[in-house]
């Protein structure tokens, strides 16, 4: 008996299919056998000589890495018009039916995601569709698939005109549908733009994910909305059910507000979210199969933990629990269904094509009276913190009331004391700006000035396209009068100085001491270099000439250097350090001149008191 047993195995094979055309629209996977191809190795050639198994009616052999091959025996003997060979899966990945000629040789055809909408299929519907040939014997049709994420084949024979009837009669029946949930969306993004809630926001991309996974599902998506490429990875089906589960779990949270009354279930519904993401990423990375078991293993994780959340606010008093657990149990229940048709638990079949699109249309219709019943909340809340609002107003001015005349006794009383204190504090900070900004021995702006005017003025050069000129000074033999005759001597020459220096600048250049006996100009203007040129040969002249200190004689010398932008730099700092290090030009090369950044020369004026001078040696040079 076992010996038989194994011999009927063996040869058993599925019957052929007779082409009559009482048979429009039989299912064939009856009358299919399949084999695995683990290795992805086998060639037609090879196919044709292995043993098949009978399929015995299923339509899927759930998530597998493996290559299926099947094979389907056709007697055309009673055919009396063209027929056609519509596989049921609309999203396999990749997909090819080998169809033989009446020479008995064999022609590939790819379908699938892999090819665009066009390229596989005979004629346009939403399922690969491939027309068999008009040959007189028997012949075998075989078909290879390849879908890691699931692998499902429910395969009909249709004669054309047959095929258009139910063609029309599919299309009618999903557009329904797609009007529904469309319309529904489109209502309830008008309450989000009116209410700007986050539980409306994730309710709306949703239902968008939502639609466009069931028109992906349907086949209608790569038959509308990308029908000249192949499915790309972010319009599969791992990348799409993965965005309309990240987008439902949120919703979820906000809806039910898990985070702070059903705070496990927040935790895995977050989970339930990085797993999505990372699923997504997996899938462009080309992790197909890993991914499909990702998201069969959040239907353990994610779906009861948001249906026991919702039964739990049902209960704790939070009636859009009740809605929810009606309205998304039904969605979930028949996205389970999915996961298991993919895992191959339940095998593919017209009972559970449109569970998912039926799910999602009765859940958006159940939502939209949801919507009603929130807004009756918000209006409300509303209500409320507005009675509460005019109970705080009325309170508010009843206090006005009590309180306005002494307030104005004391506004009245308080006023003189702070105009008094603005005044003191508007003295106090012109003596602090005065303090801040100013040198207070030569009572000259200092450093810090400089460097704020500098920055107003490079801006106003820069607007105008106009140059900017700095001259960097340095007092010659200042240190031998401070050493000889004491600090109040030198002090009296830098005061001396300064005076000199104020009246030969003009009135809207930056005059300033930087510190010792170091000072610095900054010109503007469009004539800026040539003004700059000018004023320094009279400051050569103007500071050369002796000061009186007590019975003492006092000579110093100005040693300066010039620069100015563009010419010679880009910013301020850069521009003050052209021009110093033109100044050290100048006290290398004898003292007492100028130096301009961009020349190499020296000038020195000629000073007639300098060759009258009666000066230790050391001392003119």
């Amino acid at each position: 008996m076992v010996m038989l047993l194994v011999l009927v195995s063996l040869t058993a094979h599925a019957a052929s299919v007779s082409l009559h055309d009482a048979e429009s629209g039989q299912e064939l996977n009856r009358q299919l056998s399949l084999l695995e191809d683990a290795e992805h190795a086998f060639t037609l050639e090879q196919v044709r000589e292995q043993t098949f198994t009978p399929a015995n009616g299923k339509t899927s052999t759930g998530q597998s890495r493996s290559a299926w091959w099947l094979k389907l025996d056709i007697d055309p003997r009673g055919q009396t018009q063209p027929w056609l060979l519509v596989v049921g899966a609309v999203t396999l990945h990749d997909l090819i039916i080998y169809l033989p000629d009446d020479q008995g040789q064999y022609t590939a055809r790819h379908s699938g995601e892999t090819v665009s909408f066009a390229a596989g299929r005979d004629i346009e519907y939403r399922r690969p569709v491939f027309s068999l040939p008009n040959l007189k014997m028997p012949y075998t049709v075989y078909l290879r698939t390849y879908d890691p994420a699931g692998n499902s084949f429910p395969l009909r024979l249709w004669q054309i005109q047959d095929l258009e009837e139910a063609r029309a009669q599919e299309n009618i029946a999903l557009g329904v549908i797609y009007g529904i949930i469309l319309a529904l969306l489109l209502y309830n993004l008008f309450v989000l733009l009116s209410l700007r809630d986050l539980a409306y926001f994730w309710y709306v991309m949703a239902t968008a994910s939502a639609l466009i996974f069931i028109m992906s599902m349907t086949g209608h998506g790569f038959q509308y909305l990308w029908p000249e490429t192949a499915v790309p990875w972010y319009l599969d089906r791992i990348t799409l059910p993965s965005i309309w589960g990240f987008c439902a779990s949120a919703f979820t949270q906000a809806l039910l507000q898990t985070k702070r009354h059903v705070r496990w279930a927040h935790h895995l519904l977050s989970y339930a979210c990085v797993i999505y993401v990372l699923a997504i990423a997996l899938e462009a990375l080309g992790q197909r199969w890993l991914c499909g078991w990702m998201i069969a293993f959040l239907s353990l994780t994610s779906i009861p933990a948001a249906l026991i959340a919702a039964f739990i606010r049902w209960r704790q008093g939070f009636f859009p629990g009740l809605l929810y657990l009606c309205g998304y149990g039904f969605v979930l229940t028949s996205i389970s269904v999915l996961l298991m048709r993919a895992a191959g638990i339940v095998q593919p079949g017209d009972s559970t094509a449109y569970i998912f699109p039926l799910s999602v249309a009765f859940e958006t219709i159940l939502f939209s009276f949801a919507l009603a019943y929130r807004i009756q909340l918000l209006k409300q809340e509303k209500s409320l913190a507005l009675e509460q609002a005019n109970q705080e107003k009325s309170a508010r001015l009843q206090l006005f009331a009590e309180t306005q005349e002494r307030l104005e006794k004391a506004v009245a009383e308080r006023t003189a004391e702070l105009e008094t204190a603005n005044q003191r504090l508007r003295d106090s900070e012109e003596e602090l700006r005065e303090i801040a900004f100013t040198d207070p021995l030569t009572q000259l702006p200092n450093r810090r000035y400089l460097l704020a005017r500098a920055e107003e003025a490079f801006a106003h050069a820069e607007r105008h396209g106009e140059p900017l000129a700095m001259l960097v000074i340095d007092l010659d033999n200042f240190k031998p009068i401070n050493d000889e005759h004491g600090h109040d001597a030198g002090d009296m020459v830098l005061e001396t100085t300064a005076v000199r220096m104020r009246q030969s600048v003009r009135h809207a250049d930056t005059l300033a001491r930087l510190g010792g006996d170091e000072f610095a100009i900054l010109i503007g203007g469009s004539d800026a270099a040539d003004k700059a040129r000018e004023l320094a040969e009279r400051l050569l002249s103007t500071l050369s000439n002796p000061l009186h200190y007590n019975e003492h004689i006092l000579r110093v010398t100005p040693s300066i250097g010039l620069a100015w932008y563009p010419a010679h730099a880009e910013n301020f700092d850069r521009l003050y350090r052209a021009a110093d290090k033109a100044l050290y030009r100048v006290k290398a090369h004898g003292r007492a001149a100028l130096a301009i950044a961009s020349e190499t020369s020296v000038r020195r004026p000629e000073l007639a008191y300098l060759d009258t001078l009666k000066a230790p040696k050391d001392l003119r040079d």
